[in-house]
């Protein structure tokens, strides 16, 4: 099988035991670029087969986690789970060509198996006890599990498209199970058969699944099926480089988005520069991505995860965006940390004051706390620099200059500015000596876009209201 005479199929395959964590969302970023970059298809499956633990909160926040990162799926989502018949058809049909067969132990008799394993240093697995044993041995009463029969010599290779050349003696693999006692099939062979049936041609995924392509590999020969191309990517892991942790960042995609407040196509460029790389470049678009992405640039080492990387990436993608863009994403931020509803014209005021405010933001919540003076209710709230900024001579002089604002006719950035100008020079001032308590009046705070720029944004009527709030 090649990627020149069959179309490329991948999948992201997510048990839904948890949120979409961190390294979950680069796996899938990795299957959805090298389906783009060879105009082939990527899928989802859900792999809900633990019923205990998979809950719908579970999947609709995988769900919404892709969405959000803008890796969009093709055709409808499997789950797994839905297709349990169809993989016991699969080991039922193994066990009638007698490439599977019934296994009777007991659960004492696996416990003595691997206490022995255990007490003579050697790999725990599966003894092959009823491997050729006749049924008429079957013992009364009891149901059986269904093995696949797995080569006991030589070896099995895999070609993985980012580790190498991997192999592991046949003897080191037990016979698995397909079926249950209770005839639930088993992850094993669910995924192979799921991933058969929906004609995926290349399995990229973490490299602790390594282990498990040996397995998988035999049960797709065992059925006669073309085996899929296998890539494992390594780990990500923290700073230290110790495993990722939650200190480290192994958090759920929602996190990112809610409380740590990052742009989608910022974490997106982030995590495909973590293990992947295209010479030196950083700020890489998802056009760009898609054109260059291919698996035999993934790093055989794990990657490093590194916050204040992402943070610098994140305030680079929030100078570069689309102001209305911005103020949609802040917007529900500033409502509920404000507590108040924003109007069309208050969403304006956002839109126009973006480029003054994103210069300086490294993540949405910065944003949003910068931009919400904005919009603001009167009276504004002083904070304790704004409040002393504002001493008695400070507004003496505001309300002053009132009068002198209010006779404007053109409410434009130059005319304010010099408006402002003459008035301290007339009363022997610095520039700063008005300005810094008109910053203080307009936006409660001792910081703030350039304030000239801020009295053109906020309108004459605001301004001069604003003003009269803190001198009257």
């Amino acid at each position: 099988m090649s990627q020149s005479t069959k179309q490329v199929v991948t999948r992201f395959a997510p048990s839904p035991t948890g949120f979409l964590h961190i390294g979950g969302a680069r796996t899938a970023l990795f299957n959805w670029l090298f389906a783009k970059h060879h105009g082939g298809q990527y899928l989802l499956r859900i792999e809900d087969t633990d019923r205990k633990r998979s809950t719908p909160e579970a999947i609709e926040a995988i769900i919404d986690g892709l969405n959000w990162l803008g890796l969009d799926h093709d055709g409808e989502i499997t789950y797994q789970f839905a297709r349990a018949e169809r993989h016991r058809e699969v080991a039922h049909e193994l066990l009638a060509s007698g490439k599977a067969y019934k296994c009777y132990c007991s659960p004492e008799e696996l416990e003595e198996m691997r206490a022995l394993a255990r007490a003579e240093s050697r790999p725990i697995k599966y003894d092959g006890r009823w491997r050729d044993r006749p049924a008429s041995e079957a013992p009364a009463g009891v149901d059986p599990v269904i093995r696949l029969r797995m080569p006991q010599e030589g070896e099995t290779l895999i070609h993985d498209l980012v580790q190498g050349d991997v192999t592991v003696a046949n003897s080191q693999l037990d016979d698995m199970v397909l079926l249950r006692a209770d005839g639930t099939p088993t992850y094993m062979l669910s995924v192979v058969v799921d991933d058969h049936d929906m004609g995926i041609t290349h399995v990229i995924r973490g490299d602790d699944h390594l282990t498990n392509a040996f397995r998988q590999n035999q049960l797709f020969l065992a059925m006669g099926w073309d085996v899929p191309e296998f890539g494992h990517i390594p780990l990500i892991h923290g700073s230290d480089g110790a495993k990722l942790s939650k200190r480290h960042g192994a958090l759920g995609v929602e996190a990112y988005r809610d409380e740590m407040g990052y742009l989608p196509e910022a974490l997106r460029n982030y995590l495909l520069r973590l293990g992947w790389g295209h010479g030196d470049e950083e700020i890489i678009s998802t056009e760009q991505a898609i054109e260059w992405f291919d698996i035999d640039a993934v790093g055989k080492s794990p990657s490093r995860f590194d916050f204040a990387k992402l943070e610098n990436l994140n305030g680079h993608y929030i100078r570069h965006a689309d102001n209305k863009y911005l103020t949609d994403i802040i917007a529900p931020h500033i409502s509920a940390k404000e507590e108040i509803t924003l109007d069309a014209s208050g969403l304006a005021r956002l839109t126009a004051g973006m480029n003054g405010l994103k210069e300086r933001a490294k993540t949405v919540h910065e944003l949003a706390d910068s931009a919400a003076f904005y919009v603001r209710s009167r009276p504004l709230i002083l904070n304790e620099k704004a409040d002393k900024l504002l001493s008695e001579d400070a507004r003496t002089y505001l309300e002053r200059l009132l009068p002198l604002l209010d006779n404007l006719e053109s409410w434009t950035e130059e005319n304010i500015e010099t408006t402002v100008k003459d008035f301290a020079q007339s009363q022997e001032l610095k520039l700063g000596n008005i300005a810094q308590p008109l910053r203080a009046a307009l936006s409660g705070s001792n910081v703030s876009p350039g304030i000239f720029e801020v009295m053109v944004i906020l309108g004459k009527e605001e301004t001069l209201g604003r003003i009269s709030d803190q001198v009257s």
